[in-house]
């Protein structure tokens, strides 16, 4: 994976919606530039995000990575350049049949990420009354290959369920969250969409969130320090694990007020500017 010279010092890793994307959804052509310039000269750099490698990466094609990159919140390790699977936690088979008895309401608001024989992934979920929220995701990629319509129950959690996420309005996901959360077989991410109104809720196998994973690359290359960057709650536990975070101006104020630094919002260009002041042979 690891192609030509790289400066061990400091691993650099940016979070992707609200922090290296922009609100279209696209990462602009100067912070394409930057960052493949600088990792050209040696920087370590690599992003971690929600969304699978087939949904970043067609965001982020224009970056050419040397470092797996950390999709799922930390369940899947990735390369970008090619889009195949280097890592993945899944769910064992004891909580697959909790995750079924606990989560009675998945039908109508959640789908189940599962990888195939194939090593693809697909996205389950059973037709019928779904979350306002939920249909709209739907309705989104109702042309995407990945998004497979179950006959029932057990179809939702076909081949090896690795993911399993939630959306609605906070007062329907919320109660499922408090539900879930007390279960210590999994970790579970509940925050507001950055984008709409409604409430995401994301389980995915234990240990498997962006800070640990950014640790676990820390260990296996070398690296002597963590510099990272965000905007939202659920990058909060990779700004504790970092030897220095940046939280872009557009941030939730929570992650502002423990970062290293707040630089400007995520329609500037902030983390690739912050990128070329930073990085230092």
């Amino acid at each position: 994976m690891i192609t030509g010279e790289m400066n061990r010092k400091v691993l650099y890793v940016s979070d992707l919606d609200g922090t290296l994307m922009r609100n279209d959804l696209s990462i602009s052509g100067f912070t394409v530039e930057t960052i493949n310039r600088l990792v050209n000269e040696g920087m370590a750099f690599t992003y971690a995000t929600a969304r699978s490698i087939e949904s970043a990466g067609r965001i982020t094609k224009g970056l050419h990575l040397k470092l797996p990159v950390i999709t799922r919140n930390g369940a899947v390790l990735a390369d970008n350049n090619t889009g195949r699977y280097l890592e993945k936690a899944v769910f064992t088979d004891s909580e697959v049949r909790s995750l079924k008895e606990m989560i009675p309401e998945l039908p109508e608001c959640g789908f189940v990420s599962c990888f195939m024989e194939d090593d693809h992934m697909i996205k389950a979920y059973l037709p019928g009354r779904h979350t306002s929220g939920f249909q709209d995701y739907l309705d989104y990629y109702k042309d995407d290959p990945a998004t497979v319509a179950a006959s029932d129950l057990e179809g939702l959690f076909t081949g090896i369920p690795g993911y399993v996420t939630l959306i609605g309005d906070k007062d329907y996901i919320e109660p499922i969250y408090e539900r879930v959360r007390v279960y210590t077989g999994w970790e579970c991410i509940f925050q507001k969409d950055i984008y709409r109104d409604e409430y995401w809720l994301e389980i995915c196998p234990q240990n498997s969130t962006k800070a640990k994973t950014i640790l676990k690359l820390k260990k296996e290359f070398g690296f002597e320090k963590v510099v990272v960057f965000g905007d939202s709650l659920n990058d909060l536990p990779m700004f504790r694990i970092a030897d220095e975070s940046y939280a872009v101006a557009n941030a939730i104020e929570e992650l502002r007020s423990v970062a290293t630094g707040v630089i400007g919002s995520n329609e500037e260009d902030a983390v690739a500017v912050c990128l070329n002041k930073l990085y230092r042979f």
